[in-house]
């Protein structure tokens, strides 16, 4: 039997060629925060089970041209009766958005009014324009 005791050898990590590694990581994510915008607030939001966001529901189009004619989804109507038809629009889907197409050449007061209708009908109205190319 051989109870004399084995000599160990020392066990040593060398870290030195990790610490270049470790101080890039560390300054690439100082400037990633940095870049970051601070005003974001975070938030836990809530799960879907179909995984996709929701869109707006329905979606009318009322258009202006040049002549200051005025159309709900290409259907002619005037300025009185503008109120009524997306009324009637509001009945069916209540929560309506409506995309307002309008000439360059038309007044601002004409495109007021279609927002006055919008306003009083407590309807979400967003402005078309030509994206830039």
């Amino acid at each position: 039997m051989n109870l004399r005791k084995r000599k160990k050898g020392a066990v040593e990590v060398h870290t030195s060629a990790l610490n270049d590694i470790m101080f890039f990581l560390l300054l690439f994510f100082l400037l990633a925060s940095a870049v970051v915008n601070p005003r974001v607030v975070k938030l836990l939001l809530p799960k879907s089970e179909s995984g996709q966001q929701s869109t707006a529901k329905k979606a009318i189009t009322v258009s202006i041209d040049e002549k200051l004619n005025y159309f709900v989804d290409k259907k002619p109507t005037t300025i009185e009766q503008l109120q009524t038809v997306v009324e009637s629009y509001q009945k069916i889907e209540p929560d309506l958005t409506i995309i307002l197409y309008v000439e360059k050449s038309v007044p601002a007061e004409n495109i007021m009014k279609a927002y006055d209708v919008a306003n009083k009908l407590k309807l979400k109205l967003v402005l078309a324009v030509d994206p830039k190319k």
